[in-house]
């Protein structure tokens, strides 16, 4: 049995991987402020005597004796991490330097779920992890992009200078249930929005395209890597290399929901990226042969079914 400490554990993400690591027999601490995370997340978890929650802001040392650290904490959609852009990079940066020096005392593994954002509105296609991006340092995603990248600097300087056991991967668009109903990513609110048959709002002229991943597969990929040997520390890309654009995105879920909704065209955000999709060989490679196996459809059916379950229950409270 291992002790890990999963940052932003209540989250959508953090919640998956908490209930994953639990059934393979770990002990679990689950740190949260709740910003975007929520209790209704881990509600199911929190009998369990191996399970602890703790609302701490990673902002803020934090004192443990733990084997194994992932760190999620950081608001991800771009409605809540430009909300307080600065909390932003101070979760990025000074959360990463909290749990690296974490790490350090304890000589516990760190696993930093760094972002395919740090990429930008890529030149290159698909990304590859030797891209070194195209972000804009001063744009209304910066404080999100340049505080994922200045995570990863954080953490190959704790590798070289301390010798910490680092691991960083890439997350590209990730969907599935826990997702907030309100959070501003793609998936989610053409879900909402088509099953209140409100019209589906795509941005542009729905031709950038994007590559979708269940959350299930990112879990996997994610323990994979916690799991390699500590020559290899990354970064590496975890995603679904299938190519979709927006209006297809939109197209799809109307006729998932059998939803009345139409389609309203709205203006791009700035700095919003035209292309998104992985290269994921050298998670092939390094991984065991990981490989996403939740195609769009299913995966898209399992989060329709969740989103509709909650947009009945009329207690459900939105904001946490």
């Amino acid at each position: 049995m291992k002790r890990i400490l999963v940052t932003g554990g209540a989250g959508f993400i953090g919640s998956h991987l908490c209930a994953r690591l639990l059934k393979e027999g770990n002990e679990v601490i689950c740190l949260d402020n709740f910003f975007t995370g929520t209790k209704k997340n881990i509600v199911s978890l929190i009998g369990d005597p191996y399970f602890e929650m703790v609302r701490h802001d990673v902002c803020t040392p934090y004192f443990a004796e733990i084997d194994e650290i992932y760190n999620l904490a950081c608001p991800a959609s771009p409605i809540h991490y430009q909300y307080n852009a600065i909390k932003t990079v101070k979760t990025s940066v000074m959360g990463s330097l909290n749990m690296l020096g974490l790490a350090k005392r304890v000589n516990a593994k760190i696993l930093q779920a760094s972002t395919s954002e740090v990429y930008g509105d890529p030149m290159v296609h698909p990304q590859v992890e030797s891209y070194w991006g195209n972000v804009n340092p001063i744009g209304e995603r910066s404080c999100y992009d340049e505080g994922k990248r200045c995570a990863e600097t954080l953490f190959m300087n704790y590798y070289k200078q301390h010798h910490v056991k680092i691991k960083i991967i890439r997350i590209f668009n990730t969907y599935g249930p826990n997702m907030h109903p309100h959070d501003g990513r793609v998936v989610s609110n053409f879900i909402v929005q088509a099953l209140q048959n409100k019209d589906i709002t795509v941005a542009g002229d729905g031709s950038q395209t994007r590559s979708f991943q269940y959350v299930d597969d990112l879990v996997e990929g994610m323990i994979r890597m916690m799991a390699t040997d500590d020559t290899f520390i990354g970064p590496v890309n975890i995603g679904n290399p299938g190519e979709f654009s927006i209006l297809e995105l939109a197209e799809k879920v109307i006729k998932l929901t059998n939803s009345k909704s139409q389609i309203k065209f709205i203006p791009l955000p700035s700095d919003d990226p035209m292309q998104r999709k992985p290269n994921i060989e050298l998670a092939k490679e390094k991984l065991n042969g990981w490989e996403p196996t939740i195609h769009l459809e299913e995966g898209l059916l399992k989060t329709i079914d969740y989103f509709d379950k909650l947009l009945k229950d009329n207690h459900y409270d939105y904001a946490r």
